[in-house]
Formats: structure tokens, C-alpha cells, sequence
């Protein structure tokens, strides 16, 4: 056997270590390696023989996944020893070392790397002390981790939960224009106020017939959706409108809008978007108009749901472009669903916004008004898009399309769900866009109509935005389909008398009233009397300049043929 020699070891009376300094560390040790230690480590055992018969010849070292905190393979610490013991000396950081930066990211060896035949039985059955302290550390991290993304899923507001680009406010607030007030939306929920029956002090426009074949439709016989480039749809503000200007020269009433502006004043308290009315107080009078290329020209699409939409505008479905896509889908649906024969029922009056010989879209617009007190008239243009006879009576229809985009968003397929389970479909909408369907079903009782059709539009596939179609259309009543979400008409006349007789009292000159972005609640503004009369509008690109739909199948290819022609789909904005 070879020999072993302890060598001397002095013995100190006075304590421990060395009796006095003039003992010197033996030389063959003086270069040996000092492992730093945080004082929160928890010091197992003093050698790791587990790593050291894994790493015997013929031993498999994948099999040992054991972590130890005696590895420092890579620890840098290791790789130079100390010249003296002023280099060598370090502060203690308390502070626990993170990953997730790139700093001392550990050497991958063959043990870090995932075995899938990896047996919980192969691990040495005794767990170590600090093997235990190690995963209860990773528990922690993960439990934040999760917390975290799970706050940024759901979010305690809508802020938190939606893409930045939604939550900028609708319209730019200057540093000049003067604050009056903030109204919070919960303030709204108390207000009721009953409204006379409105006399119709005008009609004008023509009206096509509605195609009853339509309510056939099935997702198994789906129609194409069809596009009409060749007719014009108008989105005149208030002050443009020659019928509305006559009637106030004529003092029909004191205060002006139309359905789109009233409906989204109504379901207020139900939007999460932002969006602004401009108010203007001439004399007497009062008119709320909106900008040129508004917000309320195009409709919002997923905008009460749970579910983030991606933040890329350039994205298919980023909030801006699907609402560009659903008011294209709702223009294009409205026409296509009308018997195209020629057969029209004509008003006293043409379409106050088209000119001579001008294809428009069939639209009937009825200007009613309502008293509001003994003082106060108001009158609002409100529209209707069809009209079905059935048995000599008719039917005056409101068509709108709910459009889908991609099932994983709203978490129903549509192409599945419409026959066996249409009421899940609906209940899904109503809560992903519960702001959407209140106005639209707030403008069918604006306008007196006896009947509101929902159209089912979906995408031939979840990737390409420009062909459609058309899976189903249900009608509604208007006042039962209000009932069934809850929409209270005392409660939406009692916001708009409301926000009359706060406007009424204001001096002379305009406003702006504009929905926080990421508050419930509404602000007024006093803006100079300038102020959006140069509005620079963003008009949406032409279909051959947009970011062109997949070509991975023949839908895809399909898409590509139709996305190449040179297609302007531009939302008529002009005024007569």
C-alpha cells in the first residue's frame, strides 16, 4: 500500500486555525480554487459523489440530472486563480442572480440538455437540501411568471389588455384647447328620461326590396360575398347636409345630429374605443357633428372582448384594419342582399348627397323629431337600407353584417356552430361586440325600422381579408333585440337630454366631446372656431398596395388572383 502522510498540524490552545502568523499555508495548497458564497446559499454536503461516479469511465452522465451548487463549470472565477489577495477580493452581492439578462447564462452540458426518457427513478432517491432550495426558487419564479401573464391576458382594465395603438384617443388633444368637464360613464346608468313618439318631418332617397332568399342561407350553401365599387355610400356630417341646414333656416327644431352620432352618444357607457362629437352652439341652435374621416365612419370590431387583438397595425387583425374590413363588409352586404331589378320605392325627395346620374347605394333617409321639452326640438337624419312587402304591407329593414375573422379570437366557428347553436353565437358576439350591436340596434329604433337583419360574414380563410361569405342573416326585432341585450331607450334618452342640457348652456362657439381612451368616461373641450376644418384623412389603401392574403392553398391563391386587380375600396366620404 502506499504510504500516507498527515505531515505536522500545530495545535493552537487559544482557538482555532493557526497558533500564531508566522505559520505559513503549506505551498502545495495556497493555489487552491475559493468558492464564493451568497449568505442566503444553503450549504449541503462538502463533495458531490453522486457527480463523481457519474463521471467514471463507462458511466451514461445524461442519466444524472441532479443540480449541484458544487458545479462551477461555469464560473469564470475558476478559469485564472488570484495573483494575491487584493485582486481576489470581492463584495458580497446579496441580490439574486438572474438569467433572464444573458448574465451567467450556464454552460449547456449534456446534463442541462432535456431527456424525454428521463424516469424520476433514476434520480438518486435523497434529496439534498439544496437541490430542494433550488426548486422551491423555481417554483416562486414561475408562480410570478404566471401571475404576470396572466394579468397582461385578462387585465384589470382595458389598458392593460389591448393593443397601445386602440388607446391613443381618437382625436389629437392641443395644448391650447380649454377642458370643461369629465363625465364618468357611471353617472350615465342612473339617467332615464321619456321620450314623446317623433312625427317624420321628411323623407328622402329610394329604397330597392329586400331578397327574402337570403334568410335560407346555411352555412352548407354559403353565398359569395359580392362587391358594388360602382355605388356610392355617403357618411354626411351634420352642417353638410342640405335638408338639415333648410330645416334649421326654417326653425324646425334647436338641436341636430343624425342616427350614427345619437347612437353612439346612446351606448356611451358600453364603448371602450375612443371617439369624439364635435358640438357646435350657433345662437340658439345646436349641432353635434363629426370629423371628416372619423372613427365613427368605420365599426369596431372585437372591441368589448377579453381577447387582445395583435398591436401590429399593419396586421390583418390589429383593431384598425378589421374595422376598415368590417365597414367594407357591411357596405357591400347591404347591397347585395336586395332583389336587383330595377324595382324601387322613390320618396318625395332624391338622395340630398348624389348627383344626377350617380349610382347610390338604396338607403331611405328619414328625418324625424323628437321633443325633448317645451323648448327644445330635435331632429336627426336616421336611415333605413330596404324594404320587403309581404301581403300589402310593408316592412322597412335595417342590414348590418357581423363579420368573423379568425375562430381562435372568439373562440366559436361560426361554419360549425350557426345551425345547431346560433343563440351561443349571438351570446359570444353580444360580448365581444356588445358597443357594435347597441348602436346598430339603437339606430333601427331611431329610424322607426320594423325589422333589423344580421348578417353572418365570414372569411373564406382566417388569413385573407378580402373575400367574404355570407353564412347566414337572421332579423330581429328592433325593440325585442334591445330587450334581449338589455338596452334601455329611456335610459339612452336620458344621456342624450342629458348632454343637450349641458351643451345648452355653454357660450356660443365649438366643442369637442371625446371618449377618455382608457378611462370610462367622456371630456368636453373648448376648441378654436377653426379647429378640423383642414383634417387630414387617411384614406385606406388600394387592395393591390395592401399586404397581399397567404398563398400556402388554393384559397390562399385563390385570394392572391382576386387581391392583384387594381381595386381602390375607398369609403365615399363627399358631401353633395
Amino acid at each position: 500500500m502506499v504510504g500516507f502522510e498527515l505531515g505536522s498540524v500545530p495545535f493552537n490552545a487559544d482557538g482555532w486555525g493557526p497558533p500564531d502568523s508566522s505559520i505559513s499555508v503549506p505551498n502545495q495548497i495556497s493555489n487552491a480554487p475559493f468558492a464564493p458564497f451568497s449568505r442566503s446559499d444553503k450549504l449541503g454536503r462538502i463533495a458531490d459523489w453522486t457527480r463523481s461516479l457519474s463521471n467514471r469511465p463507462g458511466s451514461n452522465s445524461k442519466q444524472n440530472a441532479t443540480d449541484s451548487a458544487f458545479d462551477f463549470s461555469g464560473d469564470d472565477s475558476f478559469a485564472t486563480l488570484a495573483a494575491d489577495e487584493d485582486s481576489s477580493f470581492r463584495l458580497v452581492d446579496t441580490a439574486a442572480k438572474s438569467h433572464h439578462h444573458g448574465q451567467h447564462r450556464p454552460k449547456f452540458n449534456p446534463r442541462w440538455r432535456f431527456n424525454p426518457h428521463h424516469n424520476r427513478s433514476q434520480l438518486p432517491q435523497r434529496r439534498d437540501e439544496e437541490v430542494e432550495a433550488r426548486k422551491r426558487e423555481q417554483e416562486k419564479e414561475r408562480a410570478r411568471r404566471d401571475r404576470l401573464y396572466n394579468l397582461n391576458r385578462s387585465g384589470t382594465n382595458a389598458g392593460q389588455r389591448r393593443e397601445s395603438a386602440v388607446f391613443k384617443s381618437s382625436v389629437d388633444i392641443q395644448p391650447e384647447w380649454n377642458m370643461l368637464d369629465q363625465i364618468p360613464f357611471s353617472t350615465f346608468s342612473k339617467l332615464s328620461f321619456s321620450v314623446p313618439e317623433p312625427e317624420d318631418l321628411l323623407i328622402c332617397g329610394s329604397l330597392e326590396f329586400y331578397d327574402r332568399s337570403y334568410d335560407r342561407i346555411t352555412p352548407k350553401n354559403e353565398r359569395r360575398l359580392e362587391r358594388f365599387k360602382n355605388r356610392n355610400f355617403f357618411k354626411v356630417t351634420t352642417t353638410d347636409d342640405p335638408v338639415i341646414r333648410r330645416l334649421a333656416n326654417e326653425d324646425k327644431a334647436t338641436v341636430f345630429a343624425t342616427d350614427t352620432i345619437l347612437s353612439t352618444l346612446m351606448c356611451a357607457p358600453r364603448s371602450v374605443y375612443s371617439w369624439d362629437i364635435v358640438v357646435q352652439r350657433v345662437g340658439n341652435k345646436l349641432f353635434f357633428d363629426k370629423r371628416d374621416g372619423s372613427q365613427l365612419d368605420l365599426l369596431s370590431v372585437h372591441e368589448t372582448s377579453q381577447e387582445p387583438l395583435p398591436d401590429v397595425k399593419d396586421d390583418i387583425n390589429s383593431a384598425h384594419s378589421l374595422s376598415v374590413e368590417a365597414a367594407y363588409i357591411n357596405q357591400n352586404f347591404s347591397q347585395q342582399v336586395l332583389i336587383r331589378d330595377g324595382k324601387k320605392l322613390n320618396y318625395d325627395e332624391p338622395n340630398p348627397f348624389a348627383t344626377e346620374g350617380e349610382e347610390v347605394a338604396s338607403v331611405g333617409y328619414r328625418y324625424r323629431r323628437w321633443k325633448l321639452d317645451d323648448d327644445t326640438f330635435l331632429v336627426a337624419r336616421c336611415e333605413v337600407q330596404s324594404v320587403v312587402e309581404v301581403n300589402n304591407q310593408r316592412s322597412f329593414l335595417t342590414l348590418n353584417a357581423l363579420n368573423e375573422f379568425d375562430p381562435k379570437y372568439s373562440g366559436v366557428d361560426w361554419r360549425q356552430k350557426l345551425e345547431t347553436q346560433r343563440g351561443a353565437v349571438l351570446a359570444t358576439e353580444l360580448k365581444n361586440n356588445a358597443n357594435k350591436l347597441a348602436k346598430w340596434t339603437a339606430q333601427a329604433l331611431l329610424a322607426n325600422a320594423d325589422m333589423m337583419k344580421l348578417g353572418y360574414v365570414s372569411r373564406v380563410h382566417p388569413r385573407d381579408h378580402f373575400n367574404h361569405v355570407i353564412l347566414a342573416v337572421v332579423g330581429y326585432k328592433p325593440k325585442d333585440f334591445a330587450a334581449q341585450i338589455n338596452l334601455n331607450t329611456s335610459n339612452m334618452w336620458g344621456i342624450v337630454k342629458s348632454i343637450v342640457d349641458l351643451c345648452m348652456k355653454l357660450n356660443e362657439g365649438k366643442y369637442v366631446l371625446v371618449k377618455d381612451p382608457t378611462k370610462p368616461q367622456v371630456r368636453i373641450y373648448e376648441v378654436p372656431p377653426d379647429a378640423f376644418e383642414n383634417d387630414y384623412v387617411e384614406e385606406p389603401l388600394p387592395e393591390d398596395e395592401q399586404v397581399q392574403p397567404p398563398t400556402e392553398d388554393a384559397q390562399g391563391a385563390e385570394a392572391n388572383g382576386a387581391a392583384n386587380e387594381v381595386e381602390d375600396k375607398e369609403i365615399s366620404t363627399e358631401a353633395a
